[in-house]
């Protein structure tokens, strides 16, 4: 390959754009216009725009990504993760155009993206599994008597997603049904298929994965594990590896499971293999992720292999650099770095970042999307950067960890860093008396951060420094007096948001109403969920803020401003 095309944005963009580099190719960026001024367009030899619009006509525009991939002649695309990372109908699409796919073969993702074809691969090979149903379940009524037979808890799963959605946790026989429904509701909204299986529940288990590599020429290697229990909603928040506290023979049984799935899948490329680990040691096979994981630098630090320069080695038809799993070397943390408020249930914060002073010194690694005047589109997913500490030992990969968060700091937004800093404090996560950390622990256990101040929106006041000329990003040098007086200063707040009507249903959040949970005119209770409203990829409830009969305003679908009126509750 030659010219490499990024079929993606935000910090995932600019890292690839960095292995292209050290790899001696080109690299090509594509933005939306809500990523105009963003990082990934500057970081890539050249950035084409998309236009306007949701994901749907952007990111995920498959035609429109292969034309620039022609105007721009690239002759290999990588996807990243998340958007069309897993679409096998994109892997093919590429390949067809007589581009060089980095990633596994379409139909290998087609076989282990869906979830029940890649258990009865698993169990094949003599993977541990527990009870799961044979195939989809064609209604609530089926999901309630596998309940019954199977026994609970029961995990509802989306057979052709991932990331947490279209996932439900059935504790109770009674809510089966209506969680079965709810994440077939959901599972379609996320990824176009509804069809849910449903398996056994690990009571606060731990998530365990496997890094694998694999190449054209026979070689498949497990580089080690990783622990990502520390999850909000079922998305995580830390990883950490190699995965801690561990027996030998536990680490054995993941690594072997792990390397026998792929070889039966005929998988090449990078990938991860995830596993549930209960607190009475029984392992369960999870589902395998065909592309590169948010997480992977923690592997990177602790073996010294550079997996996204493996992943272009790979599609070149190269060997892998490595024949056999290493010895992890330290200890490594990823914090992931999202615009979210902890103290308001990780409530999505879209905006302007007026601040951004990322920590740097020993075992410190950032990777990062946004800086200082990054605007925090609402459209896509809230992660801004992934801070990654690295220690010859846990215990002083902790320490650093410590440090580094302390000295980060981020304004204009909300973010995540105050769960961090508690995090590390965390007796049930520092271990000293045994890891307590379960894939459930900040819904159940942890105590909580105080909520983030409010912050009005404001407006960039950003002017574009660059022309596009058939759609290719062209750097523009012009005086800056030039442009004097026309912009406001950057971070101006904009006007405050005018007082709420008594009794409204306000949005907390900018971003699209997803979907209204009661009828216009109900009889409601206060804090019942009336709405679900949809941010940065995720679904946030609205609540009632006092009992009465709900008059709606804002009908489904509409995107809506932070304190929009959605409702009127009589």
């Amino acid at each position: 390959m030659k010219k490499l095309l990024i079929a993606n944005r935000g910090e995932i963009a600019v890292r690839i754009a960095r292995a292209a580099r050290d790899y001696g190719i080109a690299s090509v960026a594509i933005y939306s216009d809500a990523d105009t001024h963003s990082l990934h367009a500057e970081f890539a030899d050249e950035a084409y725009g998309l236009g306007p619009g949701r994901p749907a006509d952007t990111y995920l525009d498959i035609q429109k990504i292969l034309g620039i991939a022609r105007r721009a002649g690239a002759d290999a695309v990588h996807p990243g993760y998340g958007f069309l990372s897993e679409r096998a109908e994109f892997a093919q699409a590429v390949i067809d155009a007589g581009l060089i796919w980095v990633g596994p073969r379409p139909d290998v993702i087609t076989a282990l993206g869906d979830k029940v074809e890649a258990r009865r691969i698993a169990e094949k090979v003599g993977a541990p599994l527990v009870t799961g149903s044979d195939g989809p379940l064609a209604s609530a009524a089926e999901a309630v008597a596998f309940a019954k037979s199977a026994g609970l808890p029961l995990a509802i799963k989306a057979a052709f997603g991932g990331g947490g959605r279209g996932m439900k946790i059935a504790r109770k026989l009674e809510e089966v049904g209506e969680l079965f429904d709810s994440a077939v509701r959901e599972a379609k909204e996320a990824f176009g298929r509804g069809e849910c299986y449903a398996e056994q529940f690990l009571d606060k288990p731990r998530h365990i994965e496997a890094q694998i590599v694999a190449d054209n020429h026979g070689n498949t290697v497990v580089l080690g594990t990783r622990d990502c229990s520390l999850q909000r909603r079922n998305q995580k928040l830390v990883e950490e590896a190699p995965a801690p506290f561990l027996s030998p023979e536990q680490r054995d049984r993941i690594h072997d499971a792990a390397r026998a799935i792929c070889v039966e899948a005929g998988y090449t490329g990078a990938g991860t293999v995830e596993f549930l680990l209960s607190g009475d040691g029984v392992i369960s096979f999870l589902e395998v992720n065909t592309r590169l994981q948010v997480e992977h630098p923690v592997t990177e630090e602790t073996t010294g292999i550079d997996i996204v320069i493996e992943q272009l080695r790979i599609a070149d038809g190269l060997p892998l650099s490595v024949t056999a799993t290493p010895e992890p070397v330290g200890h490594a943390f990823e914090f992931r770095i999202n615009a979210e408020d902890p103290g308001r249930g990780f409530l999505p914060t879209p905006g302007l970042i007026t601040r951004f002073r990322a920590p740097s010194g020993p075992g410190v690694r950032l990777d990062a999307g946004v800086e200082t005047g990054s605007e925090i589109p609402g459209l896509y997913d809230s992660m801004m950067a992934k801070l990654i500490v690295t220690g010859a030992t846990r215990e002083e990969a902790l320490i650093r960890a410590r440090r580094a968060l302390a000295e980060f700091r981020i304004e204009g937004v909300a973010s995540v860093l105050p769960f961090h800093r508690a995090v590390v404090a965390e007796p049930a996560f520092t271990g000293e008396d045994g890891f307590r950390i379960s894939t459930n622990w900040i819904e159940t256990e942890f105590q909580g951060v105080e909520p983030s101040a409010r912050i009005e929106p404001a407006e960039s006041g950003l002017l574009r420094s660059f022309i596009e000329i058939d759609g290719k990003r062209h750097a523009l040098g012009l005086p800056a007096a030039l442009f004097s007086g026309l912009a406001a200063p950057q971070g101006a707040p904009s006007a405050p948001a005018a007082a709420a009507s008594e009794g409204a249903v306000i949005a907390p959040v900018p971003g699209t109403l997803q979907q209204w949970l009661v009828e216009d005119g109900a009889t409601v209770k206060e804090d019942d969920t009336v709405a679900l409203i949809e941010a940065m990829k995720m679904e946030s409830r609205i609540l009632a803020p006092k009992a009465g009969r709900i008059r709606i305003r804002t009908e489904a679908g509409k995107a809506v401003t932070l304190g929009a009126e959605l409702a009127i509750i009589e």
